[in-house]
C-alpha cells in the first residue's frame, strides 16, 4: 500500500478540497440503517480529511480516526476539531500502533480503501480487522469498481472473493448492496461500489490467525 500512500501525499493539495466536498450523509446512505443501530466506539481506517469522522462525531460516537497521510491527517485535525475524535497515525495492513492500544470497537469502516490492497495484503488485513470488532460489532467497507490513477494503485475487488476472506476469519456477511459514485469525476469514470456489512460470528475469537 506504501505506493498509494505515496500519491495520495503528492495529490494531497487538490484532493483535501474534493474530499470536503463530499456529503458524509449522503455517502452513507446505502448502510444508514445500519449505522443507525448507534455504535459508541467507531474506528475510521482510511478517515482522509475526517470527513465522515466528523460526522460520527457529531452523532455522538468517540472516533478513533486512522489516516497515514500527513497531510490529509494535518487538514482533519485543522478542519474537524472535536473532543470525540482522536487521530492515529497507523498504515494497514497490520495497524500495528491500533493493536497495541488493545481496543475493540463498536463499528469499524474502510471507506474506499480496500482497492488499494493487494491480495496478500488483504490477507493479511481480515483478521486484524476482526480482532478489533467486539462481540456485537460491525464492519463496514465500500468496495471500489473501476479505474483508478497511476500513482495511486488500484486492485479490482470481488466482493465474493471478500466476503469468503471474511468468513474464513469469523465474520458472517449481514449486508450487501450496489451503489453509483456520488462525486462527479467518479461518474464520469464510470466507477461504481459495493456496500458490505459484516457481524462477528458466535466465536470471540477468529477461526484462523495468519499474522
Amino acid at each position: 500500500m506504501s505506493r498509494a500512500i505515496q500519491g495520495y501525499e503528492k495529490a494531497s493539495a487538490g484532493l483535501i478540497p474534493r474530499f470536503e466536498a463530499v456529503s458524509s450523509a449522503e455517502l452513507y446512505t446505502p448502510v444508514d440503517h445500519l449505522l443507525s443501530q448507534g455504535a459508541k466506539r467507531v474506528i475510521d481506517i482510511g478517515a482522509g480529511t475526517g470527513r465522515d469522522a466528523a460526522w460520527f462525531a457529531d452523532r455522538g460516537q468517540k472516533v478513533l480516526a486512522v489516516e497515514p497521510v500527513s497531510q490529509l491527517r494535518e487538514a482533519g485535525i485543522k478542519l474537524h476539531p472535536s473532543p470525540n475524535i482522536q487521530w492515529l497515525d497507523d498504515t494497514l495492513p497490520t495497524l500495528p500502533h491500533v493493536l497495541e492500544r488493545e481496543e475493540k470497537f463498536d463499528l469499524l469502516v474502510l471507506g474506499a480503501i480496500w482497492h488499494h490492497l493487494d491480495e496478500d495484503e488483504r490477507r493479511l488485513t481480515m483478521p486484524v480487522l476482526r480482532r478489533l470488532t467486539s462481540a456485537d460489532g460491525l464492519l463496514i467497507m465500500s468496495l471500489r469498481h473501476g479505474p483508478g490513477t497511476s500513482d495511486r494503485p488500484c486492485f479490482e475487488s470481488d466482493p465474493e472473493q471478500v466476503i469468503d476472506l471474511a468468513l474464513e476469519q469469523g465474520f458472517r456477511s449481514i449486508f450487501r448492496k450496489s451503489a453509483d459514485s456520488i462525486q462527479a469525476r467518479n461518474k464520469t469514470a464510470e466507477v461504481t461500489w459495493t456496500w458490505l456489512a459484516f457481524a462477528p460470528t458466535a466465536q470471540d475469537r477468529p477461526r484462523k490467525n495468519i499474522i
